[in-house]
């Protein structure tokens, strides 16, 4: 797939996930102009405020997963990896979030594969539920697991197909860019990505890193 190609699939995830959130922004500042009550009007202000902080929270994860967030250095501090994702996911308290990183620093290629993983593990738990993120370095490579766990769990089979490389580029769809960014990035480390999702109510998705944990 070109590089133009992956950038038009991964501007209309971003502008689909983002949506909400600005759409919330605009309806509310709308709201906000024809109220006159006190206390509706102090309702629509927190409406706004709750929008605003969703949308700062998508686009600080996004930028770790998708852009150049880092600056020059090979290495990223995995604590802004754990602040992205406990605000994208945890701050409603729908998701818990377990942590187990010990590692403090990773290079951004493995952070993009954690973070996406972490993504789609997320949006998998359409009831909420539990997400623990781990990951361990050995041999100069990485290890990663998302462990999700909830009432329902729904991962697009196509998602899935994408992950293990077992569809084309060319039928790759807007929903599927963090998945195709994963298996590009393991592929090119050659690693390998694991989804095990047989178990009612239980999602697991593990990427081995030989090559990108190291550097």
């Amino acid at each position: 797939m070109k590089s133009y190609e992956f950038a038009s699939l991964l501007c209309s995830r971003l502008c689909h996930d983002l949506l909400s959130p600005v759409g919330a922004l605009n309806n509310g500042i709308e709201l906000l102009a024809d109220e006159h009550d006190p206390e509706m009007r102090a309702r629509c202000l927190d409406l706004l405020g709750e929008s605003a902080r969703a949308s700062a929270n998508k686009l600080k994860f996004f930028r770790l997963a998708f852009g150049a967030a880092g600056g020059f250095a090979d290495e990223v501090d995995t604590r802004e990896a754990r602040v992205a994702i406990e605000g994208l996911f945890g701050a409603d308290g729908r998701i818990q979030l377990g942590w187990m990183v010990d590692e403090s620093s990773m290079s951004k290629s493995a952070l993009k594969v954690l973070l996406n993983l972490v993504l789609i593990a997320g949006d998998a738990l359409v009831r909420g539920g539990r997400m623990d993120v781990g990951a361990e370095k050995h041999d100069g490579g990485l290890d990663i697991v998302i462990r999700a766990e909830g009432p329902r769990i729904v991962l697009d089979p196509e998602l899935k197909k994408v992950l293990q490389g077992e569809t084309s580029e060319e039928s790759i769809a807007p929903r599927a860019a963090a998945a195709w960014l994963i298996h590009c990035l393991v592929k090119d480390g050659g690693g390998e990505v694991a989804v095990m999702d047989g178990d009612a109510g239980m999602l697991l998705l593990g990427a081995s890193l030989p090559a990108l944990g190291g550097r």
